[in-house]
């Protein structure tokens, strides 16, 4: 496929592909109860006219098989929303699309993800007699709790998956720009849940209970203390605690109080190294306390996305001579994803497309209620994901 043609393709759908995000952010679903979401999908892919495999859950692939014999490759969106409200207005204004299920809202951009997804299966698909081998397509559940993701492995393992190529929005970076390449894109992540432990009772005598409540307060003081000086300054692992609860009334003593939060990290080593100092500083100051810890949840949840560099090479190679200019360099995330766990399946890259636009009111935060995206940059994140397609299949 020459270029002017793969562009030609691309701008010819920009239209479904706006309107297929709109629809989807109208209309967001939580992990692992993408039950609508994965029947629009479904119906979408049944329309371009190609096999569909579901597995446990709500996630799926399907298959775009060339019928001739070459390279195998897969291409991966995610499919869930978050519990949260979203604002009706962006940084600038208005939304143009604005959730009806309350509570939920796609506020990371999945939706984007999966109208590109859809978009590029329309393209190749009708390229099919210009390409070899397969291309799966993979639409992950569950990407924000990790639901999705040992199911879609396990059942993608056996089909000699050579590449695998995924995008995601980012906020940060100017619209329509792309970074693909090699080496560490993603944190990987530390699920930090504990409970500190005391005796309950009445709060008009103190003196008679344990007040956990008091023990955690100094628990979080010497977390800081040890952030700042027990962990190596050059191997940056971020500590980001999110949730403290305790109590129901104002004159009874709580049993125990809850902390929650994570981790995230590029060093496996300092990893390993800040749970130990982490467990050993909740452990002992809340002993000290007269308080028992339990930090038995506190564990390594996923690893680093690292893309490989024959796959990114590739990608990079494309975008470079399809896109002149949109491509930058040295963009580095400090969130986690699932996708780092397809490296165990095949070498893979993991492509941020920037839509951050001050013109239009996107730049907010992922997972802010003010997020929103440039819709005139996800053309960009089609032409780059089937020019890999393309480019990959015929080397």
């Amino acid at each position: 496929m020459e270029n002017k043609a793969l562009l030609d393709s691309v701008f010819a759908l920009e239209g479904y592909l706006k309107q297929t995000r709109g629809y989807l952010h109208l209309h967001p679903e939580v992990s692992a109860k993408e039950f609508e979401t994965t029947k629009f999908l479904q119906e979408e892919v049944a329309k371009i006219g190609l096999p569909i495999t579901l597995i446990k859950g709500t996630g799926f692939y399907a298959l775009l098989d060339t019928g001739k014999p070459g390279k195998t490759i897969a291409l991966r969106t995610d499919i869930d929303a978050l519990p949260m409200e979203e604002s009706p207005n962006n940084l600038k204004g208005p939304k143009q699309w604005v959730s009806l299920n309350k509570g939920v809202s796609h506020t990371c951009g999945h939706d984007g993800h999966m109208a590109m997804m859809l978009s590029t299966m329309k393209i190749l698909a009708a390229a099919k007699n210009q390409l070899t081998g397969k291309i799966y397509f993979l639409f992950e559940e569950g990407e924000e709790i990790g639901s999705g993701i040992q199911a879609m492995l396990d059942s993608i393992k056996d089909l000699g998956i050579d590449a695998i190529y995924g995008t995601h929005v980012t906020s940060f970076m100017p619209s329509g720009k792309l970074c693909l390449e090699e080496g560490p894109k993603m944190a990987g992540a530390v699920v930090v849940e504990f409970d500190i432990k005391g005796k309950g009772g009445h709060g008009s005598r103190p003196d008679f209970s344990i007040n956990p409540i008091f023990a955690t307060a100094q628990v979080l003081s010497g977390i800081t203390s040890a952030w700042s000086n027990r962990l190596n300054v050059e191997e940056t692992v971020t500590l980001g605690l999110t949730q403290i609860h305790a109590g129901t009334v104002n004159n009874i003593i709580p049993e125990s109080c809850f902390v929650g939060g994570s981790l995230r990290y590029y060093n496996r080593k300092e990893a390993e190294h800040a749970i130990e100092v982490l467990k050993n500083t909740i452990i002992n100051t809340a002993k000290a306390h007269y308080c028992e810890a339990d930090v038995e949840r506190i564990k390594l949840a996923t690893v680093p996305v690292i893309n490989d560099p024959k796959v990114s090479a590739i990608a990079v190679k494309g975008v470079n001579d399809l896109l002149p200019g949109h491509v930058i360099s040295g963009v580095k995330w400090y969130a986690s994803e699932s996708f780092s766990r397809y490296a165990t399946i095949a070498p893979s890259c993991f492509a941020f497309l920037g839509v951050g636009n001050a013109e239009v009111g996107s730049g907010a935060e992922h997972h802010n209620i003010c997020f929103d995206l440039d819709e005139d940059a996800l053309k960009y994140g089609v032409a780059a994901t089937v020019k890999f397609a393309v480019d990959y299949l015929n080397s």
